[in-house]
C-alpha cells in the first residue's frame, strides 16, 4: 500500500515510519520536517494549509493522522493553538483524504479520552465505554474527543471509512525531551532531584513505542475499517516507580520530591485492549523493565552527545 504519515517525523510516527517500511508499505511523510529514513517520500505540509495537505494526500491509500500538540504543558502555554492544530487540523486532513481519493483515514487518539468516563469505577473499560460532556478533563482531552467526532461525521456522511487508534502512554528511543521519561533521565544523570506529582500514586500502563508502531501496521487491515482500538499497556506502573527504575538504571543517588498535582491530569483508569487483540491479533510484547533498559540507554546516550566538550 502507498501510506501516508502526517506527523512522520515525530516520536511516534517516526516509530511507524519504520514498521510500515519493515512490513513492505510504501511511505510518504506528511510533516514539516524531514523523514529520518531517506528511503520514505517526504512532502512538507502544515496539517493548518488545507491545500498543502491535499497535494501531499494525492496518490495515497491511506494516511495516519498523528500530527497534533500532544504534551499538556504545551497545550496550556497556547490553548487556542492546539485546538486548532488537533481539531481544524484534523478536519483538514479528513478534507484532504476525501478531495484526493484516499479511501482509509486511521487517527491518533489516546486512552486521556477515558477522563470523561461518567463512571470511574467501571474496568477495565473498553471502546464503547460512554463518554460524559460535563466530565472535569484536561482541553488537550476535548480537542482529542473532537478529532475522534470528526471522523465519525466523515465516515457516517460521506463515507470515508475511518480508524480511531486510542494510544496508552508511548515511551522508547527519540522521545521528546519534555517528556516525563526524558525529564526523569536528564534530571537523575545531573544529580537533580525527581519531581513526583501529588503521591506518585496514579498509574500509567507505559507503552514500548515499538509495540505500538506494530500495530499501526496491523490497522490498515479492512477489518479495522470504521472501529476503535485501544493500544495499551498490560502493566500498571505508578509514576513513583517510574522514577525508581530510572534511578536504578542510571545509578542516580538523586532524591526524589514530590510537588502538587497537576490539574487535570489523567490519573489513569484500567483500558482493556481485548479488541485490538481479537480482531488484529496485536498485543504489547517488551515488558516495561526490558522496554525502560532500552530506553534510558539511549536517553543517556543523547545526553552524553549534547554534552559540551572539555577543553
Amino acid at each position: 500500500m502507498r501510506v501516508g504519515v502526517a506527523g512522520g517525523s515525530g516520536f511516534i510516527g517516526s516509530h511507524v515510519v519504520d514498521a510500515l517500511l519493515e512490513a513492505g508499505h510504501e511511505v510518504r511523510v506528511l510533516d514539516l520536517r524531514p523523514s529520518h529514513r531517506p528511503e520514505a517520500e517526504f512532502r512538507p505540509a502544515d496539517v493548518l494549509d488545507a491545500e498543502a495537505l491535499v497535494e501531499a494526500a494525492a496518490g495515497l491509500d491511506a494516511l495516519f493522522h498523528l500530527a497534533a500538540v500532544a504534551d499538556v504543558n504545551d497545550v496550556d502555554r497556547d490553548l487556542a493553538g492546539a485546538v486548532a492544530v488537533n481539531v481544524v487540523g484534523t478536519a483538514n486532513a479528513l478534507l484532504a483524504c476525501l478531495r484526493a481519493g484516499v479511501g482509509r483515514f486511521l487517527l491518533a487518539s489516546t486512552v486521556w479520552v477515558y477522563s470523561s468516563l461518567p463512571d470511574r469505577a467501571a474496568a477495565p473499560v473498553r471502546e464503547d465505554a460512554p463518554l460524559a460532556v460535563a466530565a472535569q478533563r484536561h482541553p488537550y482531552t476535548s480537542s482529542k474527543i473532537a478529532a475522534e467526532m470528526l471522523c465519525h461525521d466523515f465516515q457516517h456522511r460521506y463515507g470515508l471509512a475511518c480508524t480511531v487508534l486510542r494510544y496508552g502512554i508511548p515511551y522508547g528511543p527519540r522521545m521528546r525531551p519534555s517528556l516525563v521519561i526524558p525529564t526523569f533521565v536528564r534530571r537523575a544523570l545531573r544529580g537533580e532531584p525527581l519531581l513526583v506529582a501529588g503521591d506518585g500514586s496514579q498509574t500509567r500502563r507505559f507503552l514500548y513505542v515499538g509495540d505500538l508502531a506494530r500495530a499501526h501496521v496491523l490497522a490498515l487491515s479492512p477489518r479495522a475499517a470504521g472501529r476503535t482500538y485501544n493500544l495499551d499497556g498490560d502493566e500498571e506502573v505508578s509514576i513513583l516507580r517510574l522514577a525508581e527504575t530510572v534511578l536504578k538504571l542510571t545509578g542516580s543517588r538523586s532524591r526524589i520530591e514530590f510537588v502538587p498535582a497537576r490539574g487535570g491530569d489523567y490519573r489513569g483508569v484500567a483500558v482493556s485492549s481485548e479488541r485490538a487483540q481479537r480482531e488484529l491479533g496485536w498485543r504489547p510484547e517488551v515488558p516495561f523493565d526490558e522496554g525502560m533498559a532500552l530506553t534510558v540507554r539511549w536517553l543517556a546516550e543523547q545526553e552524553r552527545l549534547a554534552a559540551p566538550t572539555q577543553p
